[in-house]
């Protein structure tokens, strides 16, 4: 693992414990000699978690489409950041670069591309591990949901599986190294994608 892609906020959220997990994540992968992608923004858990890798001497890709680059107030101290055209080329973009992703605690497009990526390793695309940094329990209404889908039919065990969950920065990188692909079939056609 060379390189850890991070989905979170551009809000700070409601709880300092996000504040302060999303800076232990940043300045944890540093320290480990990983790479930090994310989408590039200066603001909320996306800023601090870049912050925090900088200020630990690592080093930080941003990709960020251009129409959020203002809106989001891209961060302009990164080593790396990439201006991509489209959300769909920043996450592909994201996908290719990295090795391992994490969810911290965020609002619609966190989830959205938290699902994507699981979706992807469902599909047999790649094989890298997908987490949840669970913060204060953040995630658990979504956890309880992908449960709720197994019991009803919608979702199989194996693929439910591959959203890997931690509660601390520590145990999150226990899982990431842990983790396994479980050599899901892939689909034809989507190899690449």
């Amino acid at each position: 693992m060379k390189r850890v892609c991070v989905f979170c906020g551009s809000s700070s959220g409601a709880r300092p414990e996000y504040a302060a997990a999303a800076g232990a994540l940043g300045a944890a992968i540093a320290r480990r000699g990983l790479e930090l992608v994310y989408g590039g923004g200066s603001v909320g858990l996306m800023g601090i978690a870049a912050d925090a890798a900088l200020a630990a001497g690592g080093r930080v890709v941003g990709v960020i489409p251009r129409a959020l680059a203002t809106k989001e107030l891209m961060h302009t101290g990164l080593q790396d950041l990439r201006i991509v055209s489209t959300m769909h080329e920043r996450k592909a973009l994201m996908v290719e670069l990295t090795d391992a992703f994490v969810a911290l605690p965020g609002g619609l497009g966190t989830i959205e591309e938290l699902c994507e990526v699981v979706t992807w390793a469902q599909l047999g695309i790649h094989e890298k591990p997908c987490a949840v940094l669970n913060v204060a329990g953040y995630f658990d209404p979504l956890l309880a949901l992908l449960d709720h889908a197994v019991e009803e039919g919608f979702v199989r065990e194996r693929h439910r599986a591959l959203v890997l969950t931690a509660a601390s920065v520590d145990d999150l990188f226990e899982v990431l190294d842990a983790y396994r692909p479980p050599g899901l079939e892939r689909v034809v056609g989507l190899e690449g994608a």
